[in-house]
């Protein structure tokens, strides 16, 4: 699947297991180590960044521009049985590709394959209310902000922040 993004045409590609591990935590990396998004250990290297973005539930997309890797993200069931139609989506750029519209592409990519795939909602289950570039780009998305949970996620600089969990009806 393509995106256009301002002079960049994104291509969206399904990750494979064996074959495209050491380039997921190519992006992953800065920030899993920065500690201050995601809630995968910092010092957990490649081995603990893999087991919290693509355990086995997930599926990974790439998103590349010209052969070159720009982000990443993943779709998988929010729960299994019967909260199984409800997804959960997760999403990384690497640094330079940050303000350049990859996010957007990635979060419509992902909003497109979750219902090609029947899900009937996606949750964001746990964001960091510090991470506001990711929050406005989710509510101009039409995520509503639907929980809040008080002192939920260790800020490497800001201390215990709140944490923010989202949701989109996709029918």
């Amino acid at each position: 699947m393509q995106r256009k993004v301002k002079s960049m045409v994104v291509e969206m590609r399904v990750a494979q297991r064996g074959v495209d591990e050491d380039l997921i935590w190519e992006i992953l990396k800065p920030a899993v180590e920065a500690g201050d998004t995601f809630c995968a250990p910092p010092d957990g290297g490649k081995t603990g960044a893999l087991a919290y973005f693509w355990p086995d539930t997930a599926q990974v997309w790439i998103a590349e521009d010209a052969g070159q890797a720009l982000g990443c993200w993943y779709l998988r069931p929010n729960q299994t049985g019967n909260g199984a139609h409800i997804c959960n989506a997760g999403y990384c750029t690497k640094p330079q590709a940050r303000g350049r519209g990859v996010a957007r592409a990635m979060l419509a990519a992902s909003l497109e394959e979750a219902r090609r795939q029947g899900y009937r909602g996606m949750q964001y289950n746990f964001v960091v209310a510090t991470n506001s570039r990711a929050i406005e780009t989710w509510r101009r998305a039409e995520f509503d902000i639907v929980g809040r949970l008080p002192g939920a996620f260790h800020h490497p600089v800001e201390g215990y922040v709140d944490a923010l969990v989202m949701f989109r009806a996709l029918v």
